[in-house]
């Protein structure tokens, strides 16, 4: 099985954590890059030219993730989805997020450091990923 390559984007270590124990679960993806802010993921962009999706947060110290985004669609094809606290539907955050480019938003259900994401909206994130790289839901 061919596995979708996807790049996670947060400053929160825990968030990262989080997010890897839940796609360990889900082989037809493999992340093939982190990075802790906006300006660390373009910099990835650069290494990883065949990136299908990238999980990205937006409130990041030295680039954020709308900036970022801004700057990655002229670099990248890959898919985004906007895993953040703040991009709430009908939020700035969100509206920008989606004039920007974003595929899809998922919010994180408890704030910035959501260790119930899982339980809350891992079958929404994981159906998300899989219709954005053209998998079944």
């Amino acid at each position: 099985m061919a596995t979708h390559k996807v790049m996670v984007v947060d400053d929160s270590v825990m968030m990262r954590t989080v997010i890897r124990g839940f796609m360990r679960n889900m082989p037809e993806f493999d992340i093939v890059a982190y990075a802790e802010n906006g300006k660390k993921a373009l910099e990835e962009l650069d290494k990883h030219k065949d990136l299908e999706l990238i999980l990205l947060d937006i409130e990041m110290p030295e680039m954020d993730g709308l900036t970022f985004l801004r700057h990655a669609k002229l670099k990248s094809r890959a898919k985004v989805i906007i895993l953040s606290s703040v991009a709430v539907s009908g939020s700035p955050h969100a509206a920008k997020a989606r004039e920007l480019g974003a595929n899809a938003i998922v919010t994180k259900p408890s704030g910035a450091v959501s260790m119930d994401l899982v339980d809350k909206r891992g079958s929404e994130l994981t159906q998300t990923m899989r219709k954005l790289v053209g998998l079944p839901v």
